[in-house]
């Protein structure tokens, strides 16, 4: 099946829209929901995962407890100390701009959420939890660092890393596969940040081309940690259906405990996509996609190197305890003979020159992002300070839920 099946704005819409969207799609769609796997999938009954305060299990915060997360050295911040230049992407709660800090004269990719779009899905433990996971990663190479987060009555900030050498999803359709070395150099980097993620005890689970960015040199960058699950020890599992449909293990559809294992699923079908131009199991109809992740082989087409094929079957396994990664994780993944040309060292210290250079020329170089989002006219409420915002009894409630986001990391934490 071709690649140009799967092009276009409305497709890549739905690639963003992510599962919970979806879901609420499908479930309006009676043919899908006669089949039994995608029945089996829309009764499920999410168990709640309790709201982490110091690394133990508690009921929401109140007005009078304060989420202790880490130091708040930059209390002060308010959108009114940026300019707001241009919208460079879009999600469910809110949006990501461009923006350039007026004294520092820096730029940054400013996430901003609707505190009242979060609360009405029921998301505010995804959110802290990205703050939580982005607060631990500011100095691995391979992951975007948060600067500090702060926020108004109705609006959460995200002060983050610009990276602008676009989603590995805008250059995987420009250029329909990539050729092994270039697929190779792109999963060692990712993996290296998986391995690094779980050896904090946090599981990514939302591994997906969208969320893999290239930098200006060329190199990885993985963004968007809303699906993290913090506190899995090297055994522990957890049962969160989430994810994105192409990228889903199979022991997350049979809605079974899972582990980081399940990171080490979603690398292989990144790394099937990049090979091969699709997602392993892909099919437009998405019962039918379940199905195939659930039962049916993998299938290799014979255009690729041994070691490659080796490496896929090892991460697609659909068992998870024989999945390459089950027993000793990162390290499994790292002495595959796949990556024998990697010297892991240097890859780390970035000292490997990327395949692939975005050939930006600065900051305003906007290239590489859809102009479905540049186009946009930036909202003149993103700038507006919690001075000007009448508070309301739910903004009211919106701002008691989130105590605790604001967040700088001490200085030395850069240097």
């Amino acid at each position: 099946m071709g690649r140009r099946l799967r092009s276009g704005v409305a497709f890549m819409k739905q690639r963003r829209m992510g599962l919970n969207d979806f879901i609420q799609k499908i479930a309006t769609n009676s043919y899908a929901c006669k089949h039994p796997e995608v029945q089996s999938i829309l009764n499920i009954s999410q168990p709640t995962e309790p709201q982490l305060i110091n690394g133990n299990p508690s009921s929401p915060p109140s007005p009078t407890q304060q989420i202790n997360l880490g130091p708040s050295s930059n209390p002060h911040a308010k959108p009114l100390d940026f300019q707001f230049l241009k919208v460079i992407g879009k999600g469910s709660f809110g949006k990501v701009l461009l923006a350039r800090h007026k004294t520092e004269e820096h730029f940054y990719a400013v996430k901003v959420l609707q505190k009242k779009a979060i609360l009405k899905k029921k998301e505010e433990k995804h959110i802290m939890s990205e703050r939580n996971v982005l607060l631990k990663n500011v100095k691995h190479p391979f992951l975007v660092g948060l600067h500090y987060s702060f926020q108004t009555a109705d609006k959460l900030y995200f002060v983050l890393d610009y990276i602008n050498g676009g989603e590995l999803f805008y250059h995987l359709q420009r250029e329909r596969c990539f050729l092994e070395p270039r697929a190779r150099f792109y999963a060692a980097e990712i993996a290296s940040a998986l391995g690094y993620l779980h050896s904090l005890n946090i599981v990514y689970r939302d591994l997906k081309p969208e969320n893999i960015l290239l930098d200006s040199q060329g190199h990885i960058v993985l963004t968007d940690f809303g699906l993290c699950k913090e506190n899995i020890e090297p055994n522990g599992t957890t049962s969160t259906f989430c994810g994105t449909p192409e990228y889903l293990a199979p022991e997350v559809l049979h809605k079974q405990p899972y582990d980081r294992t399940v990171d080490w699923w979603c690398l292989g079908a990144v790394l099937y996509e990049m090979l091969y131009g699709l997602p392993p199991f892909y099919s437009r109809n998405t019962a039918e996609m379940y199905d195939n992740i659930l039962n049916k082989p993998l299938q290799l087409k014979p255009n690729i190197t041994n070691s490659a094929r080796h490496l896929l079957e090892g991460l697609l396994q659909k068992d998870r305890t024989k999945r390459l990664g089950a027993k000793n994780d990162f390290v499994e993944i790292k002495h595959h003979i796949f990556f024998s040309p990697i010297n892991w060292d240097d890859l780390i210290s970035k000292k490997l020159t990327p395949p692939f250079n975005p050939n930006v020329s600065g900051p305003n170089d906007l290239q590489h992002f859809d102009p479905e989002f540049t186009e946009e006219p930036v909202p003149n409420s993103i700038g507006q300070s919690a001075d000007s915002i009448l508070i309301t009894a739910s903004v009211k409630e919106a701002a008691e839920a989130f105590l605790g986001f604001s967040y700088a990391p001490p200085m030395d934490s850069f240097l």
